[in-house]
């Protein structure tokens, strides 16, 4: 109810008149430009290789903005490179986005940027890397796992985001920007299926509806229905696990006055389910493995375990967006209610033998947020921004950890029941003053503080004699300067700090909250449109990162435990360039680079694997060890040839990723060694745009690439990205 009545008055505190843009579509700061709408639509063209590079405008800075203009390290991925790419979810990024990796455990999107990251998926620790979709923060680790319905574009911004965005967050973050209704009626059908090498099939339906409801009222409606049969082979039971179904409806309501203010109410409603959970022993190291009965999987894509493992996810959400022209300023606010439920059931020790699962029968959270914005309109050499933010979450669940050492034991049960909430406000302020006739100098500064709870009922019995309560605040700043060489070209150097305050451990016992991860990142660039064909954009970075926030399993039984690693050093770079010499052909490639260490962490959990199977958990000092998850070299390469006929237009395009070795545990024995993966597409479409016909596959070569590794008391398991896929598809526009 608590939501419910934020939501309502939200609703009436923002109702006194109808806005303009959704914060996704931040106002342009000249006045003279485009009506939302229209300046939509052209961004849209200019994203596309009609002659020359084209134009892309983001909204990184919170404003309408060119993307070789924006001081800082930002890739913006059309909605077309995302679907030739074969991006499902944002997962998938990692392909396209250098830096970028698209971690996940069991049903939470992990990602990392430039080795800043986080591996927990407790409710109330949020990642350090923010997912916003239309600018709405999503606001726990089972918010973020987004389906991509209906988009315009997606947005990674690379670096601390400690000023003007939502949340505070130490690594970087991703916006999904989805279109506003249209006032014409249109829409597009589409769908596509494949066959999965392990003999499964992969099916992907969407659709998109959108028109005017009167002279001033649009609205819009977005759905998916996904579906991948199960692809791993139970050798123990026969059948097959894996698959997943997403049912994902999204709809925005529109209402627009003449003077080009505007109101958007979004809805939202998202059910995941299947068994994607499942794990197969990491070089066949599972406790299991030494008794009798034992069964081991002897190649990729297969799992044998005593429990079916299970997990489910729905989320239902509401926001209110708001936008009004007040002459020589804006005021924009962004208000939102979200409500998650999981159930999880998984094999600890992966393997046949009875010895740990881990069941969330339920793990809920609700979570509420409200920002308020204030903008400079008129043209001017100074453009500011300043506002206020507060968000709230409580989050609880019920887990059943089941474990004993050996076959013969009776299993220990242990029941969890944790309550947390997080309560959070900031005020922050950034302000860009061209000093001189082509420099620019920015300075934005943001006050956060927080404040968590945490009650912990073991067995039914409250751990704690009271609450346990930990409050934090931080001032994070940053300073940029940007001298435009040309009208072409761009340098820019930034200095900025992010903060990630101080959490409890879901599934912890201790009333003790880890301290807060801190980080100093000084970044400098050039961003050249070198010739009407060619563009390169470089960014170079060093990273001071303090008192990591990490995960590792609990040497108890099959939950977690949360620990602070000391320092660590980041450096490194990412070159995007773009190359389009013909109306009809066009590259694009990136490479990436990150030296990512623990300068000090001397008392990390470790996981020593055992002759018979296991691991012996110790602690050591593994400073000067590679951060997991942080390939050194990334780099990608997508050309697209168009091939224009009488009847329509043939495109071809690839994607190419090649990735280093990639580390997953503070020891840096377990691994990925260095893999390709090549997807492609040839697609027809017809001379009227009304219709599209394709043939694809992803992963070519059927790379055998882990996605996940959990290293922990009963073994070291691992989850794979799904093989080849080969599909057709069609898509109808109307």
């Amino acid at each position: 109810m608590t939501g419910v009545r934020f939501l309502r008055s939200m609703i009436l505190a923002s109702a006194t008149a109808f806005a303009s843009p959704s914060l996704a579509q931040s106002a342009p700061a000249d006045p003279s430009s485009p009506a939302p709408d229209e300046a939509q639509g052209e961004r849209a063209d200019q994203s596309e290789p009609h002659g020359g590079l084209g134009e892309i405008v983001v909204t990184a800075t919170r404003r309408e903005q060119r993307l070789q203009e924006v001081p800082v390290a930002v890739t913006a991925i059309t909605a077309e490179a995302l679907g030739r790419s074969g991006a499902a979810d944002l997962r998938n990024l990692t392909q396209v986005v250098p830096g970028f990796f698209g971690g996940r455990a069991a049903g939470v999107f992990l990602p990392v940027i430039r080795g800043v990251g986080s591996n927990s998926i407790s409710v109330g620790d949020e990642s350090n890397i923010a997912t916003y979709v239309d600018g709405i923060y999503q606001g726990d680790p089972f918010s973020t796992w987004t389906d991509l319905v209906k988009i315009d574009r997606v947005e990674v911004l690379r670096g601390p985001q400690g000023t003007i965005f939502g949340r505070n967050a130490t690594g970087g973050l991703i916006n999904v920007i989805t279109p506003d209704p249209k006032f014409d009626f249109g829409g597009l059908v589409s769908a596509r299926a494949a066959s999965v090498e392990t003999g499964a099939g992969d099916y992907n339906l969407r659709g998109y509806l959108t028109g005017g409801l009167s002279d001033t009222l649009a609205a819009d409606i977005a759905g998916i229905y996904r579906k991948s049969d199960n692809f791993v082979d139970d050798v123990v039971r026969g059948g097959k696990a894996g698959g997943y179904r997403v049912v994902d409806v999204r709809s925005k309501v529109m209402r627009r006055s003449g003077s080009g203010d505007k109101i958007v109410v979004v809805g939202e409603y998202f059910d995941r389910s299947g068994s994607e959970n499942v794990y197969q022993p990491y070089d066949d190291n599972t406790a299991g493995r030494a008794f009798p009965g034992a069964i081991l999987p002897s190649k990729p894509w297969q799992f044998s375990t005593d429990l079916r493992p299970g997990l489910r996810t729905r989320r239902y959400s509401v926001a209110l967006q708001t936008r009004f022209d007040l002459g020589a300023l804006n005021l924009e606010t962004t208000g939102a209610y979200a409500h998650n439920r999981l159930f999880q059931a998984t094999d600890s020790d992966s393997s046949n033998i009875l010895l740990a699962t881990f069941v969330a029968p339920k793990i809920t959270s609700e979570y509420y947020s409200q920002e308020v914005r204030l903008l400079s309109a008129a043209p001017g050499p100074f453009q500011w921004i300043a506002g206020a933010y507060a968000f709230h979450l409580t989050g609880d669940a019920n887990f059943i950890l089941s474990s004993r050492t050996t076959p013969s034991q009776p299993l220990l049960v242990r029941t969890f029941d944790p309550l947390l909430k997080t309560t959070s406000y900031a005020g922050f302020a950034e302000g860009t003053l061209e000093v001189v006739p082509s420099l620019f100098v920015t300075g934005g500064i943001r006050y956060t503080y927080e404040k968590r709870s945490f009650d912990q009922v073991v067995n039914g019995v409250p751990l704690f004699a009271q609450t346990a309560r930990k409050s934090f605040d931080k001032v994070t700043y940053k300073g940029t300067v940007r001298y435009e060489i040309g009208h072409q070209t761009n340098i820019y150097a930034t200095y900025s700090t992010g903060f990630k305050s101080g959490v409890f451990n879901m599934t912890g016992s201790a009333p003790v909250a880890v301290n807060p991860e801190s980080i100093k990142a000084l970044e400098g660039g050039i961003k050249s449109d070198i010739t009407p064909w060619l563009r390169a954009n470089l960014a170079l970075y060093r990273y001071d990162y303090k008192d990591l926030q990490v995960t590792a399993r609990d040497p108890l039984g099959p939950g977690y435990i949360l620990q602070n690693a000391a320092n660590a050093t980041i450096y490194g770079g990412e070159l995007e360039t773009t190359l389009a010499p013909t109306d009809t052909f066009r590259v694009s490639g990136a490479i990436a680079y990150a030296h990512a260490e623990y300068d000090e962490f001397p008392a990390a959990q470790v996981f020593i694997p055992r002759p018979t199977g296991g691991n012996v958990v110790s602690q050591a000092d593994v400073s000067g060890n590679r951060l997991p998850r942080t390939p050194r070299w990334t780099f990608n390469i997508a050309p697209s040839l168009d091939i224009p006929l009488e009847s329509g237009t043939i495109n071809i395009n690839g994607t190419l990723f090649h990735s280093s070795t990639v580390y997953f545990d503070f020891l840096n024995l377990t691994r990925q060694d260095p893999y390709t993966s090549i997807n492609a597409e040839i697609s027809w479409k017809t001379a009227d745009e009304k219709f599209r016909f394709s043939l694809w596959t992803t992963n070519l070569t059927n790379e055998k690439i882990i996605q996940e590794v959990r290293p922990g008391a009963l073994g070291t398991d691992l989850r794979y990205e799904l093989p080849r896929r080969i599909g057709a598809g069609v898509e109808v526009t109307f």
